[in-house]
């Protein structure tokens, strides 16, 4: 009992401990979400980053006498939101009183006569994209030179020169500003970054980070740190070839600023380079490579005596780092082409896309059953009242041509009701019965009538305009079936399609590695090797081969390794050669089928003309799928052949569209028969099967036998239906077999067992024929069956004669499996 006690303590408690963590971390997102809340509103809203960007480029100078970032940071601020541009010259003016004293004069100069040059050019719609940047150059140089003539009395040629090159450095930074600024100061950018603007941020950074220099902190240069944690930043989430990018243009602009800086390019290229390759090892990797960097340089430049402080300073960097939240380095990686978050977020996007494209597909497949239903639906009625309201209303029509005016009206209908009612009630269905009456009630009925005879003749007339409205009726019935079934495939081929936009493509980047390292190791030059699908029965994978190994080697060796890797059998489908890579050639893996299909044809015209009215076709309508089909159209010649082609084409559009092969034959039968007048027929003799299971589906539509040649058994495949287009609604018969290796399919139009030889039971001696024949290619089998039916007909060919033939065989591999001595444990799911 005590035990029991303490377990459904310790079952109470740990609820309450997993209701408080939840909680917990509920108050930190929540608490998390107000802080970044307030500080965008603080640092984007309200202009807090305007102001400290402002202040730090009013204390950047360059080469201890140009002022090069400040004009152009203002006129970006005012072109892009002019509404910050009195925070963003609040923040310049002061940066420019605490650390350029000497430039206060030029930067309240250029400041004004960049407004008002700029406001008189857009007052005139002289705006174009070259407009802000020429008028920053023209008050830059425009202010310098009269604050330089204002001092000295007079403008020498260096000072001109120096004016000149001031201003061709601010032209430049206005148009980096313009395009980095945006990135720094706004939360609404979605689209990633391209590499030019990338660089253009990485100065506009590297710019405000002068701002730092004469700022020292326990004898380490701020500009120093700050440069070092922008490097481990940038090769912490874009890798060596960001980070050294990054320390090259931090130390160039540093050096500018600087002389003393001049050694920084190569130490923060170098330090990004290092962090950058470490970045695998997260930020502690990133950091050791910031040391490493920063001890080498150091030590070659400075020798034992600066290495202290360099480290100290590569040191304070680093904890700042490591103390960086994972928020911020994540926003950057978001814009960073080539980072795993933005792979993310680029597959988010996508997904998204993805999302909404199959929801207005299933939208429209939505759409399209819901018409089918309104097409299908009709109002069921009990039997014993759809009888008796038809009977009342034929009574209804009758009597009122007949009895209403009749001078014993009241009689019969209301003294003897039951009597007259019966008595018509069996009239009516003695006539719908036997399409007559007989003299026996017609004797029974001029006894109780008057006017036997006008009523026998009014529901002669009565009856026979309610069947040809049944007829109507059915035909109606008939076509909204017909439309419902259509609308219910295209309903079911966009349900697929849209199932088809959601499903993600999965990433093997592990097996896409274990498959290349098997094949490497087996001594396989490969490029590399992409998986589409890894479905079982459903694999397609993509590998470069050298091209002078070339199909050979990619049949021989790779697709046997893949087979056995795989463990299903693999084929080379397809070879592409690259456009600009000349070495290789881009080959396409898939899996073989189950089943293969090998065809032969034979035909002949009527009388041995040139244009026969049969055609046939074999067509691959994907999902692993092969289709035979024979049309013949009535009669002979071109007449015949058009309207047989035009069945086999419509057929093969609408099977690979997707369509089932019961609706298809349905729509064609549907069209050919309201597309002509003419009393046009066609037959159409079709076979589907599965080259993964070898089921095959036989539908015949007015076509002669089909023979399965099986052994030495042959077993006859027959299903009555109507020809094409002579009735507009028909229904099918569908006969589904089950087909074997090595089983032989002939296939035949009419003409075949129409010959003109005197067998009393064609279908018989055809089943002994194709049992006779010993050839296993289909090719011959057709040609000599086709040649002994001539033969029997004495050389007359009285119709045109179609056959077709197939082989059903098992695929099996032209190449075993080459064992891989490797585990290679791939993730496979059914297709």
């Amino acid at each position: 009992m005590h035990q029991r006690g303490i377990i459904k303590r310790v079952e109470e408690v740990q609820p309450m401990w997993g209701l408080a963590w939840r909680k917990w971390k509920e108050t930190k997102q929540r608490w998390k979400n107000k802080v970044v809340t307030g500080m965008e509103m603080l640092f984007i809203q309200w202009g807090a980053l305007i102001f400290l960007t402002g202040l730090l480029l009013g204390r950047a100078v360059l080469l201890a006498e140009l002022f090069p970032f400040a004009i152009p940071f203002f006129a970006a601020v005012y072109a892009w939101r002019k509404e910050k541009a009195v925070i963003g010259a609040a923040g310049i003016m002061v940066g420019t009183f605490s650390g350029a004293l000497f430039h206060v004069a030029f930067v309240i100069a250029a400041l004004t006569l960049f407004i008002i040059m700029y406001e008189w050019i857009a007052r005139f719609g002289w705006k174009t994209n070259w407009t802000l940047p020429i008028t920053v150059f023209l008050a830059t140089i425009g202010a310098r030179t009269g604050t330089t003539w204002l001092e000295d009395g007079m403008v020498s040629s260096y000072s001109f020169v120096m004016g000149g090159v001031e201003a061709g450095l601010s032209f430049m930074l206005t148009m980096i500003f313009l395009q980095s600024l945006p990135l720094l100061i706004t939360n609404k950018r979605k689209q990633p970054l391209k590499h030019e603007e990338i660089i253009c941020f990485i100065i506009l950074l590297a710019s405000i980070m002068t701002g730092a220099i004469g700022w020292v902190i326990y004898g380490m240069a701020a500009e120093h740190m700050l440069a070092r944690y922008l490097v481990l930043l940038f090769a912490y989430t874009g890798g060596a070839a960001i980070g050294a990018s990054v320390g090259v243009i931090a130390g160039l602009v540093l050096s500018l600023a600087s002389i003393a800086n001049l050694y920084q390019m190569s130490l923060l290229a170098f330090a990004g380079l290092l962090g950058g390759l470490l970045k695998d090892g997260h930020k502690f990797g990133v950091s050791v490579g910031m040391l490493l960097g920063t001890a080498l340089i150091a030590l070659y430049g400075d020798g034992l005596n600066g290495v202290t402080l360099t480290l100290a300073e590569s040191a304070a960097a680093i904890v700042v780092f490591l103390f960086t939240p994972r928020m911020i380095t994540s926003f950057i990686e978001k814009y960073i082409p080539g980072t795993p978050e933005y792979a993310r977020e680029q597959q988010k996007h996508m997904k998204k896309i993805r999302n909404v494209t199959a929801s207005k597909v299933e939208q429209f497949s939505h759409l399209f059953q819901t018409l089918s239903k309104s097409f299908g639906t009709s109002a069921y009625i009990e039997e014993t009242d759809k009888v008796d309201k038809h009977k009342d209303e034929l009574m209804s029509k009758i009597t009122e041509k007949t009895c209403q005016t009749c001078f014993r009206k009241e009689r019969c209908w209301v003294h003897q009701f039951q009597d007259t009612y019966d008595g018509m009630t069996d009239l009516i269905e003695e006539m719908e019965d036997t399409g007559r009456i007989s003299a026996r009630s017609r004797s029974l009925w001029k006894k109780y009538c008057h006017y036997d005879k006008k009523v026998t003749d009014v529901m002669a007339d009565v009856l026979h305009e309610n069947e040809s409205q049944k007829v109507f009726t059915k035909q109606v019935q008939e076509s909204r079936q017909l439309v419902a079934e259509q609308l219910q495939g295209v309903s079911e081929v966009m349900e697929n399609f849209a199932k088809d936009i959601q499903r993600e493509k999965e990433a093997h980047h592990t097996q896409e590695e274990q498959i290349y390292d098997a094949l490497h190791e087996a001594g396989l030059d490969i490029g590399h090797v992409d998986i589409y699908r890894l479905d079982e029965g459903n694999v397609e994978v993509e590998m470069s081969v050298p091209k002078q190994a070339g199909m050979e080697q990619a049949e021989k060796i790779i697709a046997p390794m893949l087979s056995d890797i795989l463990k299903e059998h693999i084929i080379v489908d397809k070879e592409d050669p690259y456009e600009e890579i000349v070495e290789y050639s881009n080959f396409t893996f898939v899996s073989a089928r189950t089943f293969t299909v090998d065809l032969g044809t034979a035909s002949v015209a009527k009388g041995g003309g040139w244009v026969s009215g049969d055609s046939h076709a074999a067509m691959d309508v994907g999902a692993g799928k092969y289709v035979m089909a024979i049309s013949d159209g009535m009669g002979s010649g071109q007449k015949a052949h058009q309207e047989s082609s035009s069945a086999l084409q419509i057929l093969q559009t609408i099977l690979a569209s997707g369509l089932d092969e019961t609706t298809a034959i349905r729509s064609i039968n549907s069209i050919l028969s309201l597309r002509s007048n003419e009393e046009m027929f066609s037959t159409l003799d079709l076979f589907m099967v599965d080259l993964q299971k070898a089921t095959g589906r036989f539908i015949k539509i007015g076509s002669i036998p089909s023979f399965i040649k099986r052994d030495e058994k042959v077993k006859q495949i027959e299903a009555g239906n109507l020809p094409i287009g002579m009735m507009e609604h028909a229904e099918l018969d569908v006969v589904t077999e089950q087909m074997k290796d090595g089983d032989m399919l002939v296939m035949m139009s009419d003409g075949i067992l129409e010959m003109a030889a005197p067998i009393e039971n064609t279908e018989i001696w055809m089943r002994r024929i194709i049992s006779q024949l010993e050839t296993e290619d289909p090719q011959e089998f057709a040609d000599m069956l086709l040649e002994r039916v001539i033969r029997v007909s004495h050389g007359q060919i009285n119709d045109d004669m179609t056959i077709m033939t197939a082989k059903i065989k098992r695929n099996i591999p032209k190449w075993a499996a080459i064992p891989v001595y490797q585990s290679v444990p791939l993730i496979r799911k059914k297709a």
